[in-house]
């Protein structure tokens, strides 16, 4: 029997500092109570980035809750998710507010507030793509309601990733630096503010430490082709970790040969390569 798959777009789970964490759900209808996975983006990323929502009726098709969302200063807003009209919150984002987003979205899950289907709250894992594969690390370190972790494309390190020397003090002294979106073709700002949040959390954005101190089981997904994280960051987190497992995909690149925008009705076969080795993961009781 063919379940019917349920979409619930665009509904508020919380606030940040006033700023909302927009998401979205996909499930198939069932009276038993579903396993939840929760995905994180990336940097300059958002929910609904390309096949994001194909892998969403993946994981629904295998029995999973599959909850999305976008962190509350990633630049976008609840009329517009996509095209970061509010550069003001982006610019003020930091690891502190996406862990706080996280940790909001998890309880979310755990008290079963609408518009969740029947979920099991013994079953919530989390998936984080680039920069939000750490932050989905240091996260599961923390929070023991996360039953099991998968990254991909993930940083291994925050701190290498802010500018240094020269750079950084032009930062300092100008409260503010800018990187451009290709996409979109917007000067993004980054205010000083995001690096003082990591100087006085260094200890617990340190991504090395969490992985080496998880007890969840760990998936590590990472393209052999990356062109924006290197494979050797997926080999640190795997050899910091005594659980972790590894997998890499042949000739894919950081998303997986897919795009922004995805006209496609189906995943590339990169990315459906990582789909099904993060079910097949998330289905296995050992």
């Amino acid at each position: 029997m063919t379940h019917k798959i349920i979409h619930t777009n665009n509904f508020i789970i919380g606030y940040n500092e006033n700023k909302p964490i927009v998401a979205d759900l996909t499930y198939t209808e069932n009276d038993q109570a579903q396993p939840v996975v929760i995905f994180c983006h990336g940097y300059k990323g958002y929910k609904d980035w390309g096949a994001w929502h194909l892998i969403g009726q993946e994981f629904a098709k295998a029995g999973f809750v599959f909850l999305k969302f976008n962190f509350s200063h990633n630049g976008g807003t609840f009329e517009n998710p996509i095209d970061f009209p509010d550069l003001e919150a982006f610019g003020n984002d930091n690891y502190s507010k996406q862990m706080s987003d996280l940790k909001q979205v998890i309880n979310f899950v755990k008290e079963q507030k609408k518009p969740l289907p029947r979920v099991n709250t013994s079953k919530i894992s989390l998936i984080g793509h680039s920069r939000g594969g750490g932050i989905v690390c240091l996260t599961a370190y923390e929070n023991q309601d996360v039953d099991k972790l998968v990254t991909w494309s993930s940083v291994s390190n925050y701190k290498n990733r802010f500018p240094k020397g020269e750079d950084l003090k032009q930062w300092q002294n100008k409260g503010v630096y800018y990187v451009k979106n290709g996409r979109t073709k917007q000067d993004m700002p980054h205010y000083y503010q995001f690096y003082e949040d990591f100087l006085a959390n260094q200890d617990r954005f340190d991504i090395q430490n969490a992985v080496q101190n998880l007890k969840q089981p760990f998936l590590i997904l990472h393209g052999e082709d990356d062109e924006t994280v290197k494979l050797e960051e997926a080999h640190k987190l795997n050899d910091w970790c005594d659980q972790a497992e590894l997998k890499i995909i042949p000739n894919a690149t950081h998303t997986y040969n897919t795009k922004q925008p995805w006209d496609k009705t189906e995943l590339s076969k990169e990315l459906k390569s990582a789909v099904d080795e993060s079910i097949t993961f998330l289905k296995n009781d050992n």
